[in-house]
């Protein structure tokens, strides 16, 4: 005990007091300078009390008690949950996470033997991107659900919501094209950029389908209502498409802090939106009329009584 007391001390240092200056504390710790600490003769001359009688205690010096040397070792010991562990650390550049860590482990699989009571567990950032990628496993069904349920309620008919969604997969084709074309690998903050864009192009979608519906509603055929609706909301599905791909332009350009994180969701939410407004605006009047035509009706009044058709010019007396 007295020659760890004494190591302690000399090399460690212990606390000896404190000193206040104002509002700031300062302790006080006791040990050898720098230049005494580096020299083994020095420390090896280090005086360890003995137990004495009497009040006079001898002493001896530290090298007649112990072996020491320089030597390397661990600076740092780390434990989690009481068992100890070493970190290894790399920074992925190139690839998507997921696929490194994959790769990683296939290879840490056939070329690492491992030390009885030794194991290996991924974690950092992978570990968080498997947490996420489970709750949006859950969320992002659950929210894809919610927008069909929205748009029948919202449109009040299948064939109506049928239509707003379909433009959802190919807005998506242009998010995952930026991010090809970019060369970003997908990554959690990507997947918030397809929900986004998802959002976005409904709202475009719902905004043309209820002109259309109006419009049919009102009595007009559906090649009329479909070519009036969508002109008449050319403007709103612009404003709606350009202005957030604008404003996420600073995004995709960042360079610094959290480009990791921002770069992604940016990229897909500016590539998605292209696509979208140009989707919303040709390839949805087509899904329209496939889907609606056949489905509206025109009131005619005749000799024979008032007649419901379906599509159909009938000839009117």
């Amino acid at each position: 005990q007295d020659v760890s007391d004494t190591v302690s001390v000399a090399l460690g240092g212990r606390e000896a007091g404190i000193v206040f200056e104002g509002d700031r504390r300062y302790d006080i710790v006791v040990r050898l300078d720098r230049a005494t600490r580096d020299d083994l003769d020095a420390v090896g001359a280090l005086p360890v009390l003995l137990p004495g009688e009497g009040g006079a205690r001898a002493s001896v010096p530290l090298r007649e008690l112990a072996k020491f040397g320089f030597s390397e070792g661990l600076n740092q010991v780390s434990r989690e949950n009481g068992k100890r562990r070493v970190v290894v650390q790399a920074n992925v550049r190139g690839n998507d996470l997921g696929s490194f860590v994959v790769e990683a482990q296939e290879k840490v699989a056939a070329q690492v033997k491992l030390p009885t009571g030794s194991f290996i567990e991924w974690g950092g950032q992978f570990e968080n991107l498997q947490a996420a990628s489970a709750r949006l496993s859950v969320v992002i069904p659950i929210i894809f659900a919610a927008i069909f349920g929205i748009l029948f309620l919202a449109l009040g008919g299948m064939r109506q919501a049928i239509a707003v969604y379909s433009a959802i997969p190919l807005a998506l084709a242009g998010g995952v094209f930026s991010l090809l074309l970019t060369g970003l690998p997908f990554s959690v903050s990507a997947a918030v950029g397809f929900i986004v864009l998802s959002g976005v192009t409904v709202l475009n979608g719902l905004v043309v389908m209820t002109s259309i519906n109006t419009r049919i509603e009102a009595g007009k055929p559906v090649d009329m209502a479909i070519n009036e609706g969508v002109m008449e909301r050319v403007r709103a599905v612009l404003m709606t498409g350009i202005v957030p791909a604008i404003g996420f332009v600073p995004m995709a350009l960042a360079t610094g802090t959290g480009a990791e994180v921002q770069k992604p969701l940016a990229i897909v939410v500016i590539g998605g939106l292209i696509t979208s407004t140009l989707l919303t605006l040709f390839v949805l009047p087509a899904i329209s009329h496939l889907l609606l035509r056949g489905r509206h009706k025109h009131h005619v009044a005749g000799d024979y009584g008032d007649v419901d058709t379906f599509g159909a010019e009938l000839p009117v007396k």
